[in-house]
């Protein structure tokens, strides 16, 4: 399928390089931060790789019927992730759709007296990006105010296999706080973030610290982020990151499969923490072991659907970079060789997806934060009984909308009317498995270790067996 014509793409990327950021380990509750120039300068390049990729009309791989001129917003979706690490994110993907569409004297207009006007900057084009807002819209941060995502959270770190590889490390965790201005560590609160953006920006530091330190810490950190942000379950609450995320992901692929649809690209700008759920989930973790983990930053997965000899069902392809220093690589999804049909992607996804912010409140079994409470109204209770036993999981359209209304009561319908806006209402599906599977994992099998360049992986037994205690 190397040579079959390029539909559309589903791009995922991380952030920039940024300043210093802590995160509560226990709610991952986070402290401001802002990007910094090498961060902007990381995802310009990203945006001119990705132009050359996918918008140049002399590649091969360019989107069939994508404008490789002006920006053209019918076939474009850009979102970016607004909330826990500032204008990070957002800023970042600015930068990357600054490189996408760079500035031209293309960008102008005609007076009615014959005179052009360039657009400024000598014709920069003002790319939309849509900013998610995490209190408005959850799909970006499934795991912020998630109470059953905390409490899994919590038995991780107090499971067997998490206080066997906290044992094994004491000795250098206890080494480590002369290298941090006395701050103190553990493995709950693994600040390999502090020590990796000190290893960027800071000389002294980056000479003083002992050679391995910053891989064995990077590979600590992976651990613990991993175990977070997973469960062996697709549906389980560790994995709420990228189970928030996939209904933009679905529907983003499904409108570049539909040939009446005119989208061809979809953006999302995230952290770190979706890309490990979705990996997870997708088989690409235990598949490849050096990718369960914290990516880098600028790092950036590229979903690719592929025409197919099926009508409506593409192919899709999974591509990857892991930052700037990278190059892009294609893995293989859900233990198949090669491009799977996007029916067969659904079919391994669908089921798990968090589709709106009433079945993400069920789900984290919150009923006051994030419009949750809006959301557990007996109104708008009633309104999803009617919705779910006639639509099924898509989003609504204003006719869908109108159909299920007149379903039920004119009352019901006005005052659900709100609720269902601010809850983004689908239907409720199969909720989240808040449990997770014990396992015993000998903790001398957990690591492997190339000598060559010091660097610390987790083995790919530990990645099939990694699980949590309940």
């Amino acid at each position: 399928m190397s040579g079959s014509e390029l539909l559309g793409v589903v791009i995922i990327a991380r952030h920039g390089d940024r300043q210093g950021f802590y995160q509560n380990p226990f709610d991952y509750d986070a402290v401001a931060t802002s990007i910094t120039a090498l961060g902007n300068v990381e995802e310009f390049a990203l945006g001119q790789q990705l132009r050359s990729m996918y918008l140049e009309s002399n590649s091969t791989s360019l989107i069939s019927g994508i404008s490789t001129g002006l920006f053209d917003q019918t076939q474009v979706i850009i979102t970016a992730d607004g909330g826990g690490e500032s204008g990070v994110i957002f800023d970042s993907a600015v930068s990357v759709v600054q490189a996408l569409w760079p500035a031209t004297p293309n960008d102008n207009s005609t007076l009615a007296n014959g005179t052009t006007v360039i657009s400024p900057l000598g014709g920069y084009q003002y790319v939309p990006v849509v900013s998610i807002e995490p209190n408005v819209d959850v799909s970006l941060e499934g795991w912020t105010d998630c109470n059953t995502f905390n409490e899994a959270t919590v038995a991780f770190y107090n499971s067997s296999l998490f206080k066997q590889v906290a044992a094994e490390n004491a000795e250098f965790l206890q080494s480590l706080p002369p290298y941090l201005d006395g701050r103190s560590v553990s493995l709950e609160n693994m600040i390999f973030d502090y020590m990796n953006v000190q290893d960027i920006h800071n000389a002294t530091f980056a000479n003083r610290l002992p050679n391995g330190y910053l891989n064995r810490a990077r590979a600590l950190a992976n651990f613990h982020e991993y175990g977070v942000f997973s469960s062996p379950q697709v549906d389980g609450i560790g994995n709420i990151a990228g189970r928030a995320m996939l209904p933009s992901i679905l529907s983003g692929m499904q409108d570049i499969a539909n040939a009446s649809n005119p989208v061809k690209l979809v953006y999302e700008a995230i952290s770190y923490k979706p890309f490990i759920s979705l990996f997870n989930m997708i088989g690409i973790a235990t598949t490849y072991p050096q990718l369960a983990g914290v990516v880098e930053y600028a790092a950036v997965t590229v979903l690719e659907l592929r025409n197919s000899s099926t009508p409506g069902d593409p192919m899709v392809r999974l591509i990857f970079k892991n930052g700037s220093d990278d190059t892009f690589n294609t893995y293989n999804m859900f233990g198949e060789d090669g491009d799977v049909p996007l029916s067969l992607f659904t079919s391994k996804l669908a089921f798990s997806a968090v589709n709106t912010t009433a079945e993400w409140c069920v789900a984290c079994a919150n009923n006051a934060d994030r419009g949750c409470g809006t959301c557990n109204s007996p109104v708008l209770a009633a309104a999803a009984a009617v919705e779910q036993a006639g639509v099924g999981r898509h989003r609504l359209s204003p006719p869908a909308a109108g159909v299920i209304g007149a379903a039920v009561t004119a009352v019901v319908l006005l005052l659900a009317l709100g609720a269902f806006t601010a809850c983004g209402f689908v239907s409720f599906g199969k909720s989240a498995k808040r449990g997770r599977s014990p396992v015993s994992l000998s903790l001398s099998r957990l690591f492997e270790k190339r000598v060559s360049d010091d660097v610390y992986t987790l083995k790919p037994s530990s990645i099939e067996k990694l699980s949590h205690e309940t």
